[in-house]
C-alpha cells in the first residue's frame, strides 16, 4: 500500500478499522488486520472474515472458524461497469444471461452486480482454497427475484463445497452489496 494514491491508503486504513471494530465485537483484542502475500487480510487464529471498500462505503465482516467456513463479501457503486470491463469478466454465457435480466429490470446495472458477486465469492474462496481464480473462473447465476445468485469455480483445485456457492446481495443507497457465507460442514 507504500506506493498507493492516498484515496486508496484512505480506503485500506478504514477498512480495516472496520475490521478491528468487527473483532472486538467477536470479544477479542485490539490488534492490527494484517495482510498475506496475496494481499488478503490475515484473521487471527480461529476467525474468518473479509473486507470491502469502495468510494464512500467500507465494510468488515467476520465470524468464529468454528460457526462458519469462510465469508465474502464486495461493495460497489451501483452504477454499470467502466467501458470494455464486462468483456473481462464474464463469460458469454453470463453477458447473454446479463441482457435477458436487462431486458426485464433495465434500471440494475446487472453488470457491475456481476462483477460484485464474483468478487464475494473469490474473498470466500481463497482463504479457504490458497487458489487464485482468475474472472473466467467463476461463472455467477443472478437471481433477480430472490436477490441472490450462485457462483460455480470452475476449477479441479479446492474442495468441492467450496466450488459452489451461494450468495445474496442488494442495491441500497446508491450501492451494490454482495455476500457469501460458507456453512461449516457438520
Amino acid at each position: 500500500m507504500a506506493a498507493a494514491v492516498p484515496k486508496r491508503r484512505a480506503e485500506f486504513a478504514t477498512g480495516r478499522r472496520c475490521a478491528r471494530e468487527a473483532l472486538a465485537r467477536l470479544g477479542l483484542p485490539p490488534g492490527p488486520v494484517l495482510s498475506g502475500p496475496s494481499r488478503e487480510p490475515l484473521w487471527p487464529t480461529g476467525v474468518v472474515g473479509s473486507i470491502t471498500h469502495c468510494a464512500g462505503y467500507r465494510a468488515a465482516a467476520v465470524a468464529h472458524a468454528a460457526d462458519v467456513a469462510g465469508v465474502g463479501i464486495d461493495a460497489e457503486p451501483d452504477e454499470p461497469l467502466p467501458d470494455g470491463v464486462l468483456g473481462l469478466v464474464a463469460r458469454p454465457a453470463e453477458r447473454q444471461r446479463l441482457l435477458l435480466l436487462s431486458r426485464g429490470r433495465p434500471d440494475a446495472n446487472w453488470d457491475r452486480l456481476l462483477f460484485c458477486a464474483k468478487e464475494a465469492f473469490y474473498k470466500a474462496w481463497f482463504p479457504l482454497t490458497g487458489v487464485p481464480l482468475e474472472f473466467d473462473q467463476g461463472e455467477v447465476v443472478l437471481e433477480a427475484e430472490a436477490q441472490a445468485f450462485v457462483v460455480t469455480a470452475l476449477v479441479d483445485e479446492g474442495p468441492s463445497g467450496v466450488r459452489r456457492l451461494r450468495g445474496r446481495y442488494r442495491r441500497h443507497a446508491g450501492l451494490i452489496q454482495a455476500a457469501v457465507v460458507v456453512e461449516r460442514a457438520r
